[in-house]
């Protein structure tokens, strides 16, 4: 394993970050800051508990997964997806560096951007709302698992784009709209029984619902359900990442 390879393309993304803070870092902070104040004023008003749990306080898992999911997905797209365009991807494939070495150097970088941003974003939190994990390892465990799943996902997205258009399409159309369906703000356990089985339809739902009961032991389906779930879909993006440096798909022409 070439580690110097590896370093030299983390720290490489890493400092994109940091050149960036206003975009990387307190956008989303702020955004989702945002998401409390009207959220919290507006329904939080009306819906006083959710399962025993204020509803402030119930909407925070799912702001923080609607944040960790969106940002993997974009930090880890346009990483690979900007070499492409500027043509310096082959210096990158020409290195005596593996397959391997380029994906954790890239997937581990958008990882760590999105659990840095998470954590932030429950700091946050706290300030608007009481905040008790109960299960602090389960939190740290499926917030890792999400964010370089998505990280994955969104490296897939990268190096299937020819666009700066297509790059936007899947999380603008998809995933975004799968996040707000998945639970994010409510649970899916108070929509009548015919949405409830189409709601358990969207993979969304089972990473919100075990990373919402590392909270508060609540959860919408059972939390190994949610895990198996969760791995399952990292098994399947390895899988095609690897298949796309197996036959060079839109990287060797």
């Amino acid at each position: 394993m070439n580690y110097r390879a590896i370093r030299a393309i983390y720290l490489f993304e890493m400092a994109r970050t940091w050149r960036t803070l206003l975009q990387s870092i307190v956008s989303p902070v702020v955004s989702t800051s945002l998401y409390f104040v009207v959220f919290g004023a507006a329904i939080g008003s009306r819906i006083t508990e959710v399962e025993g749990v204020s509803y402030g306080t119930f909407i925070v898992p799912g702001l923080v997964m609607l944040s960790v999911l969106t940002q993997s997905i974009a930090n880890a797209s346009f990483g690979i997806y900007f070499p492409k365009f500027v043509g310096t991807i082959y210096e990158i494939l020409s290195a005596p560096i593996s397959y391997v070495e380029i994906i954790v150097g890239y997937v581990g970088a958008a990882a760590s951007k999105s659990i840095i941003l998470g954590l932030i974003i429950l700091a946050t939190a706290a300030l608007f709302v009481p905040l008790h994990i109960k299960h602090p390892i389960w939190m740290l465990t499926f917030l890792v698992l999400t964010a370089v799943t998505f990280s994955l996902f969104g490296f897939i997205i990268g190096i299937w784009a020819d666009g700066f258009e297509k790059l936007q399409m899947i999380p603008m159309l998809v995933v975004t709209p799968l996040t707000f369906l998945g639970g994010s703000f409510y649970s899916v356990n108070m929509l009548p029984s015919g949405w409830h089985t189409i709601a358990l339809l969207n993979p969304v739902v089972y990473l919100i619902s075990g990373f919402r009961w590392s909270f508060y032991e609540i959860a919408d389906v059972g939390v190994g359900l949610s895990l198996g779930m969760t791995l399952g879909f990292l098994v399947i993006c390895m899988a095609i990442v690897w298949w796309i440096f197996r036959t060079g798909y839109r990287l060797k022409h």
